[in-house]
């Protein structure tokens, strides 16, 4: 982040880092597996992946994507890697989703922060709500999500605040699970 208030590009693309929401959803998925055992588990904007691949020890199968092939390719060395069968990769934008695809549970961690696409998530998360998904949202506590996050409000049947140490300070995060 410095890098870019800076003008600077950042040394990592921002994919390519494990964030604060990530690890809180992912304790969140560790404390609760039953959000996501035995169930089809679709994380969008993946980054690397890592609460899919944490969610991959309980669920029947995911698919975990990104709209960066980088990402994509990434995520799939740690597929192999780690020899985890129930796992496809993928290179989709929420911007372009197929009809097709109607998971049970979907994972997003850290997507609330350009209030430019808040329109086109909230139309996302509706339609997979509506198709009765549930929906694992992590967030850290940030003023830019704040209107998004008040109006997914309606839909929040749990909350969680979760401390995270992220770069030697404390991240207050925020994992909602969502349904219609």
């Amino acid at each position: 982040m410095l890098e870019k208030a800076a003008g600077k590009d950042p040394l990592f693309p921002y994919w390519a880092q494990v964030w604060p929401a990530a690890k809180a959803l992912c304790e969140m998925i560790a404390a609760q597996p039953e959000l996501v055992k035995d169930k089809t588990v679709l994380e969008l904007a993946a980054g690397i992946g890592l609460p899919a691949l944490l969610a991959a020890r309980f669920a029947k199968n995911i698919v975990a994507s990104d709209y960066i092939q980088d990402a994509v390719d990434i995520m799939q060395r740690s597929v192999i890697h780690n020899n985890i069968h129930n796992i496809q990769t993928a290179l989709i934008d929420w911007n372009y989703l197929p009809a097709a695809i109607k998971p049970d549970v979907l994972l997003l961690s850290d997507i609330n922060y350009d209030p430019a696409s808040f329109e086109i998530l909230f139309a996302v998360l509706r339609r997979f709500m509506e198709q009765g998904a549930t929906i694992l949202l992590s967030t850290p506590q940030r003023l830019a999500g704040r209107t998004f996050m008040e109006r997914m409000e309606t839909w929040c049947k749990q909350q969680k605040e979760i401390e995270i140490m992220h770069h030697g300070a404390l991240v207050y995060t925020s994992v909602w699970i969502m349904k219609q």
